[in-house]
């Protein structure tokens, strides 16, 4: 099952900020402030030394989390990559990032993976002019994603999305106003910068 508990709560808990709350939001700040300190009454106390195994444990755990994915739909990502010929790492990376609800995410359309999620179930999203209203949906290169119709581009943490100017895009993807683009195949340098993926595979290959 996806987890719909507090989300700051996991995000302390894994010790990373996991994109749960919206940049500069107060809840993103509150989070910031007790990051370094897991939840709980004994929060503050000196952690165990973690075994190989919870090491591998915590980073596929962390990588569910941030993707929003439950366990089957992480272990089907992995034994897709693994078929592949090549480094698993990349390919798994590549998978989750063509997703569209993170390609929406990515694109700076949406504050965060869940609200992505939700313009794509809701059908606000489209990929190459055609409605596409399924977040696992694979994009490829050179397909063009764009909003459903201007009345979505109103909705006020949409207009502050489009407005910022602090949006870092990955050098896979293009972006002029609301159109974005896919102008290569994703690697996986943006999920690395937060998740040890070699663990994950480790993980997954015992």
């Amino acid at each position: 099952m996806r987890y719909t508990g507090p989300r700051n709560r996991i995000a302390r808990r894994e010790g990373i900020d996991l994109g749960f709350k919206t940049l500069g939001s107060k809840t993103h700040e509150r989070l910031l402030k007790k990051l370094s300190v897991p939840p709980g009454q004994h929060g503050t106390r000196r952690r165990r030394k973690l075994s190989d195994h919870a090491r591998q444990l915590r980073e596929k755990q962390k990588l569910r989390y941030l993707f929003q994915l439950n366990e089957k739909q992480l272990k089907k990502y992995f034994k897709k990559a693994a078929f592949k010929k090549g480094n698993t790492a990349i390919y798994l990376a590549k998978f989750l990032e063509k997703r569209l609800d993170n390609v929406v995410f990515r694109a700076g359309l949406s504050p965060t993976r869940a609200s992505a999620r939700q313009l794509v179930v809701h059908g606000h999203i489209k990929v190459n002019d055609k409605k596409v209203s399924i977040p696992s949906y694979q994009i490829k290169k050179d397909d063009i994603i764009t909003f459903s119709n201007e009345a979505v581009m109103k909705v006020s943490y949409i207009e502050k999305m489009l407005a910022s100017k602090d949006i870092l895009l990955p050098n896979w993807l293009e972006k002029k106003a609301t159109v974005s683009k896919i102008v290569a195949e994703p690697t996986n340098a943006e999920i690395e910068k937060q998740i040890n993926l070699r663990l994950v595979i480790e993980h997954y290959s015992r």
